[in-house]
Protein backbone atom coordinates (compact mmCIF):
# COMPACT_ATOMS: atom_id res chain seq x y z
CA UNK A 1 0.00 0.00 0.00
CA UNK A 2 1.28 3.07 -1.19
CA UNK A 3 1.23 6.14 1.57
CA UNK A 4 0.66 9.26 0.94
CA UNK A 5 2.65 12.98 1.81
CA UNK A 6 1.33 16.22 2.64
CA UNK A 7 3.82 18.76 1.12
CA UNK A 8 4.28 19.75 4.67
CA UNK A 9 5.66 16.62 5.46
CA UNK A 10 7.48 15.78 2.43
CA UNK A 11 9.28 19.20 3.41
CA UNK A 12 9.98 18.25 6.55
CA UNK A 13 11.68 15.16 5.56
CA UNK A 14 13.44 16.77 2.88
CA UNK A 15 15.14 19.35 5.63
CA UNK A 16 15.57 16.40 8.10
CA UNK A 17 17.91 14.52 5.26
CA UNK A 18 19.89 18.01 4.11
CA UNK A 19 20.42 18.72 7.97
CA UNK A 20 22.01 15.34 8.08
CA UNK A 21 24.04 16.33 4.71
CA UNK A 22 24.99 19.45 6.00
CA UNK A 23 26.40 17.85 9.22
CA UNK A 24 28.47 14.98 7.21
CA UNK A 25 29.98 16.94 4.97
CA UNK A 26 30.44 20.01 6.78
CA UNK A 27 32.03 17.49 9.45
CA UNK A 28 34.31 16.40 6.04
CA UNK A 29 35.55 19.40 5.18
CA UNK A 30 36.61 20.48 8.75
CA UNK A 31 38.43 16.87 8.96
CA UNK A 32 39.89 17.82 5.90
CA UNK A 33 41.83 21.15 7.42
CA UNK A 34 42.33 19.15 10.63
CA UNK A 35 44.31 15.89 8.92
CA UNK A 36 46.50 19.08 7.76
CA UNK A 37 47.37 20.43 10.59
CA UNK A 38 48.06 16.98 12.08
CA UNK A 39 50.32 15.90 9.64
CA UNK A 40 51.91 19.40 9.25
CA UNK A 41 52.03 19.65 13.47
CA UNK A 42 51.40 15.94 14.85
CA UNK A 43 52.24 13.35 11.60
CA UNK A 44 52.76 10.37 13.95
CA UNK A 45 49.22 10.81 15.03
CA UNK A 46 47.54 10.88 11.06
CA UNK A 47 50.36 7.88 10.59
CA UNK A 48 50.19 5.69 13.48
CA UNK A 49 47.96 6.65 16.49
CA UNK A 50 44.70 6.97 14.90
CA UNK A 51 44.96 3.80 12.40
CA UNK A 52 46.68 1.79 15.45
CA UNK A 53 43.22 2.73 17.27
CA UNK A 54 41.33 0.49 14.57
CA UNK A 55 44.46 -2.57 14.04
CA UNK A 56 46.64 -0.65 10.83
CA UNK A 57 48.59 1.67 10.01
CA UNK A 58 49.83 3.96 7.71
CA UNK A 59 49.07 7.60 6.21
CA UNK A 60 46.24 5.96 4.01
CA UNK A 61 44.49 4.09 6.52
CA UNK A 62 45.18 7.17 9.11
CA UNK A 63 43.77 10.03 6.46
CA UNK A 64 40.15 7.08 5.93
CA UNK A 65 40.27 6.71 9.62
CA UNK A 66 40.35 10.15 10.71
CA UNK A 67 38.29 11.43 7.81
CA UNK A 68 35.44 8.84 8.72
CA UNK A 69 35.46 9.94 11.92
CA UNK A 70 34.75 13.59 11.40
CA UNK A 71 31.84 12.82 9.39
CA UNK A 72 30.68 11.14 11.94
CA UNK A 73 31.32 13.99 14.22
CA UNK A 74 30.05 16.41 11.86
CA UNK A 75 26.58 14.19 12.39
CA UNK A 76 26.52 14.46 15.74
CA UNK A 77 26.93 17.99 15.86
CA UNK A 78 23.93 18.19 13.11
CA UNK A 79 22.06 16.35 15.65
CA UNK A 80 23.08 18.10 18.95
CA UNK A 81 22.49 21.89 17.01
CA UNK A 82 18.63 20.66 15.44
CA UNK A 83 17.96 18.31 18.89
CA UNK A 84 19.26 19.91 21.36
CA UNK A 85 16.52 22.44 23.41
CA UNK A 86 18.15 26.17 22.35
CA UNK A 87 20.84 25.17 20.51
CA UNK A 88 18.99 25.41 16.75
CA UNK A 89 18.69 28.94 17.37
CA UNK A 90 22.28 29.37 17.29
CA UNK A 91 22.49 27.32 14.42
CA UNK A 92 21.20 28.95 11.58
CA UNK A 93 23.33 31.91 11.61
CA UNK A 94 27.19 31.93 10.31
CA UNK A 95 28.97 33.58 13.12
CA UNK A 96 26.80 31.63 15.94
CA UNK A 97 27.33 28.72 14.32
CA UNK A 98 30.66 29.03 14.36
CA UNK A 99 30.94 29.57 18.00
CA UNK A 100 29.06 26.66 18.55
CA UNK A 101 31.70 24.76 16.62
CA UNK A 102 34.49 25.77 18.14
CA UNK A 103 32.86 25.16 21.43
CA UNK A 104 32.00 21.31 19.86
CA UNK A 105 35.80 21.27 19.09
CA UNK A 106 37.20 22.36 22.43
CA UNK A 107 34.33 19.40 24.17
CA UNK A 108 35.76 16.45 21.06
CA UNK A 109 39.36 17.54 22.32
CA UNK A 110 38.42 17.06 25.84
CA UNK A 111 36.20 13.82 25.71
CA UNK A 112 37.82 12.10 22.54
CA UNK A 113 41.26 13.09 21.91
CA UNK A 114 42.40 13.57 25.67
CA UNK A 115 40.53 10.76 27.19
CA UNK A 116 38.83 8.35 24.95
CA UNK A 117 41.94 7.94 22.55
CA UNK A 118 44.61 7.13 25.32
CA UNK A 119 42.02 4.61 27.13
CA UNK A 120 41.79 2.99 23.33
CA UNK A 121 45.33 3.17 22.81
CA UNK A 122 46.63 1.92 25.60
CA UNK A 123 43.93 -1.00 25.61
CA UNK A 124 44.88 -1.92 22.08
CA UNK A 125 47.92 -2.04 23.04
CA UNK A 126 49.61 0.64 21.07
CA UNK A 127 53.16 1.06 22.66
CA UNK A 128 52.86 4.86 22.70
CA UNK A 129 50.22 5.67 24.32
CA UNK A 130 49.93 9.08 25.58
CA UNK A 131 49.58 10.11 29.20
CA UNK A 132 46.06 10.39 30.32
CA UNK A 133 44.89 12.90 30.02
CA UNK A 134 46.61 13.91 27.35
CA UNK A 135 45.56 17.45 27.09
CA UNK A 136 48.26 18.42 24.14
CA UNK A 137 47.59 21.91 22.69
CA UNK A 138 48.66 21.48 19.23
CA UNK A 139 45.80 19.16 19.41
CA UNK A 140 43.43 21.60 20.65
CA UNK A 141 44.43 23.71 18.01
CA UNK A 142 43.50 20.94 15.49
CA UNK A 143 39.84 20.53 17.16
CA UNK A 144 39.31 23.95 17.36
CA UNK A 145 39.87 24.75 13.38
CA UNK A 146 37.91 21.19 13.00
CA UNK A 147 34.95 23.08 15.05
CA UNK A 148 35.39 26.39 13.69
CA UNK A 149 34.77 25.23 9.90
CA UNK A 150 32.08 22.42 11.01
CA UNK A 151 30.11 25.49 12.39
CA UNK A 152 30.69 27.92 9.70
CA UNK A 153 29.22 25.60 6.92
CA UNK A 154 26.66 24.17 8.96
CA UNK A 155 24.78 26.81 8.26
CA UNK A 156 26.58 28.20 5.21
CA UNK A 157 25.91 24.50 3.32
CA UNK A 158 22.05 24.53 4.77
CA UNK A 159 20.53 27.22 3.79
CA UNK A 160 21.29 27.07 0.14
Amino acid sequence: MAETHTQEQVTGIAQQRNVWVTGGVSGLFGGVAMGVLLQMMMTPVITTAIPAMYGTNGLVAGWIIHLFNSVVFGLAFAGAVVYLPGLSDYADRVTTSTGLGVAYGVLLWIGAAAIVMPIWLGAVGFPNAPPLPNFNPMSLVGHVVFGAILGALFPALGNR
